[in-house]
């Protein structure tokens, strides 16, 4: 059965959107990704909304890592062991989040949203060791911070049914010293990672539109480019990135959870 061109052409923009978003900020793609397909794009069963978002996010943030590691930013060890030990977790909690009612998911992940925005925007999340690297020496240190932090967030990733960029932003963040702007690139490792996990367990129960998906992922591309594009540019001013990535997810996390405990 063939999509209707009103709602290609919203999928399209909807994905065009994520991309911009997680190719500025690194996350915050997958939370607007479920609402823009629940009224915007139409479709009326929140668990493939989360289910289709899931594929979308994690393509998109592939596009995006892809730019970002040609600039750069990106510290791989670090990313693939925070994504590996996530992996793991994002199954697990997709598995559960699959069994709870998706508008409770989303108001409960609103209010997580908004603790985390305030937390960064009370920390120095500015400064940070560019130069970081996870090596045999300091590996037992950094260790256990990334697979502690890395599991955890898999696991809210995995039940929220989202890619969790405003989590394993903080995330990496905390357990290796790094600036915001190497996080958010590095993220993106994780997100695609985790955003895959999901997918598949959704796509398993049969709650994937991989029609909506495709034109999802089609409008992210070029939503990724522009928004690596500019996260160039505003990352050479201190700390704008960082108030400009916490007052999104605080905005969001707000209108999620009041649209998610009032319906």
């Amino acid at each position: 059965m063939s999509i209707a061109a009103p709602q290609a052409l919203l999928s399209l923009g909807s994905g065009g959107l994520v991309g911009l978003v997680l190719g500025l900020v690194g996350g915050g793609g997958s939370i607007l990704a479920v609402p823009l397909l629940v009224y915007v794009v139409g479709i009326d069963q929140p668990h493939v909304a989360i289910g289709t978002a899931a594929i979308a996010v994690a393509v998109n943030a592939a596009f995006g890592l892809a730019m970002h590691a040609r600039q750069g930013t990106v510290r791989w060890p670090c990313a693939l062991s925070f994504a590996l030990a996530g992996t793991a977790g994002a199954f697990l909690g997709a598995a559960v989040g699959k069994a709870v009612d998706g508008q409770r998911l989303l108001a409960l992940f609103g209010l997580l949203m908004v603790v985390v925005a305030a937390l960064m925007l009370r920390g120095n999340s500015a400064g940070g060791n560019p130069e970081v690297r996870l090596t045999t020496i300091t590996a037992p240190a950094m260790m256990p911070w990334l697979a502690g932090a890395g599991l955890a967030v898999g696991i809210l990733s995995g039940f929220f049914g989202i890619g969790g960029g405003f989590l394993i932003v903080p995330g990496l963040m905390l357990a290796t010293g790094m600036p915001i702007a190497n996080a958010m690139g590095s993220s993106l490792v994780a997100v695609t990672a985790f955003g895959l996990s999901t997918a598949a367990s959704y796509a398993y129960s049969g709650l994937v539109d991989w029609r909506v998906a495709a034109l999802m992922i089609a409008g992210g591309a070029a939503g990724s480019l522009a928004g690596t594009r500019l996260n160039r540019a505003i990352a050479q001013q201190k700390g704008l990135l960082t108030r400009l990535f916490a007052g999104m997810v605080m905005l969001v996390g707000a209108a999620v959870a009041v649209k998610g405990f009032s319906a």
